[in-house]
């Protein structure tokens, strides 16, 4: 007896050295695992990426990129950060991030005279420019001229007073008769609903389809339909200027691992709209997958090269800003944008 408790005990010890040392080892193997990740981070490049708003559909393809490991895989350490008050231009010329969301529109003052900054253009988010005034229908406003009479919730901004301006008038409409009331607008759908204003301005992509989801009849009509000098890019990622030069090679892998968080989000809106929701679960899933089904369409449209911009297109946009003398200081009509770092 005393001999098989001797032989159990000498069993017990020997199997609570070996539990000890395997323990010992998972121990050493996290710990080593945890440098490596540190240290592997510490070898990706860092980038800041600053949005223009609340995250939306028009951002899906960054957060799927981001979720499914696009920009690990291209060794890149990606930050979204959310805009400040002066928006993403300011942060993205300043440095403090590397690139960003903007909108052709609102390039201007960026660009050119005292007060110009740094910052390119160097994709399209979405190929054509979806934004158009909306309407609950009965209010006339199917058309431009329609707006004669009728409250217009406005931004109070030079290029987009002249555009309303020129499509109402190349419409036969008089511009001195639109009613333009200061916008507060944070909820299209309560604002169209209360009678506070008749008009908005809005991208369909987002703020139409909740009307759609709200079960409002609507009218809306798109500026590009209207005429084409309209059909600006809107939205598009912008990249430091400074930044971009002593990196071509990550702002290429950027790009690229961009590109396929897009492509994702175009093969499978479904999926896509659930990443960017685990990523804004104070979203609406409702709108989010509508809205996702209709810029899926959108993102890359007619053309081939996700994010390319048409040279044409661009010019002439900045070309009717410059003969309107809309900005300060005359837009150079053939800069600010590159395709140059696009992939394939």
């Amino acid at each position: 007896m005393k001999k098989l408790l001797a032989i159990v005990l000498v069993c017990l010890l020997a199997m609570a050295a070996v539990t000890g040392c395997a323990s010992q080892k998972t121990n050493t193997e996290k710990a080593t695992e945890a440098a490596a990740a540190t240290a592997d981070s510490a070898n990706k490049t860092k980038i800041s990426f600053v949005l223009d708003w609340t995250p939306n559909t028009n951002h899906t393809g960054l957060y799927v990129a981001k979720d499914k490991g696009y920009f690990e895989e291209a060794g890149l350490d990606v930050e979204i950060v959310q805009p400040p008050e002066d928006g993403a231009e300011m942060l993205v010329g300043s440095g403090k991030a590397q690139f960003g969301v903007s909108f052709q529109d609102y390039l201007p003052p960026a660009l050119a005279g005292e007060g110009a900054i740094p910052i390119t253009a160097v994709a399209a988010l979405v190929q054509h420019n979806t934004s158009g005034i909306i309407s609950l229908k009965g209010k006339g406003i199917d058309r431009p001229k329609g707006l004669e009479g009728k409250k217009y919730a406005t931004w109070d901004l030079p290029i987009e007073k002249a555009t309303l301006k020129k499509v109402v008038e190349d419409d036969g409409g008089d511009f001195s008769k639109v009613e333009l009331i200061p916008s507060t607008v944070t909820d299209e759908v309560s604002a169209l609903q209360s009678n506070t204003v008749d008009a908005i301005w809005v991208y369909y992509g987002w703020a139409g389809i909740a009307t759609e989801q709200a079960k409002l009849d609507t009218d809306f009509f798109a500026f590009k339909d209207i005429d084409p000098v309209f059909d600006y890019y809107s939205p598009v990622v912008i990249g430091n200027n400074d930044w971009i030069a002593k990196n071509p090679d990550a702002t290429k892998a950027f790009l690229a691992a961009l590109k396929k968080g897009y492509e994702y989000a175009i093969e499978d809106p479904d999926g896509a709209a659930e990443i960017l929701l685990k990523n804004a679960p104070e979203l609406s899933a409702e709108q989010v997958k509508a809205s996702q089904q209709y810029l899926s369409k959108e993102y890359k449209s007619d053309v081939t090269r996700w994010g390319y911009i048409d040279p044409a297109r661009w010019s002439a946009f900045f070309k009717w800003i410059n003969d309107n003398k809309l900005s300060d200081a005359e837009v150079p009509e053939n800069g600010g944008f590159t395709n140059d770092y696009l992939p394939e």
